[in-house]
């Protein structure tokens, strides 16, 4: 297994890694909307972009990209945002992977939605 860490991403706030690679398959971590320094984006569409951008870097840190996602879970902080995330979600995933979507009691950081996903490595 190989862990993977990046700074074009925010940094793990305990103790896990950003991601794992184990065969060809990537587990990328729950992320949320702040950018690499830490600055929490505003909204749920500003959120849903930069926790997606965040994957981005990522994967791509990782051997993959998001055309290589075959599933991710979604965790809203308000199930009302749901429309407004799915805007903005489609928008990077043309392949439609598998997909959870529920709403959280609370995210860390106070973050309106956290997305994680599993992967495979470009070939």
């Amino acid at each position: 297994m190989k862990r993977v860490s990046t700074t074009h991403a925010p940094a793990a706030v305990g103790p896990y890694s950003q991601a794992t690679v184990a065969g060809n398959t990537v587990y990328v971590s729950g992320m949320l909307g702040p950018d690499p320094q830490g600055v929490m984006s505003e909204g749920i569409a500003g959120q849903t972009e930069r926790a997606i951008r965040n994957l981005a870097a990522i994967l791509e840190a990782s051997g993959s990209d998001l055309a290589h996602v075959v599933k991710t879970t979604c965790y809203l902080a308000h199930i009302a945002d749901f429309a407004a995330f799915n805007e903005v979600y489609g928008g990077f995933f043309s392949e439609r992977p598998a997909r959870s979507c529920i709403e959280a009691a609370a995210l860390p950081k106070g973050a309106l939605v956290e997305i994680d996903a599993i992967a495979v490595t470009k070939e």
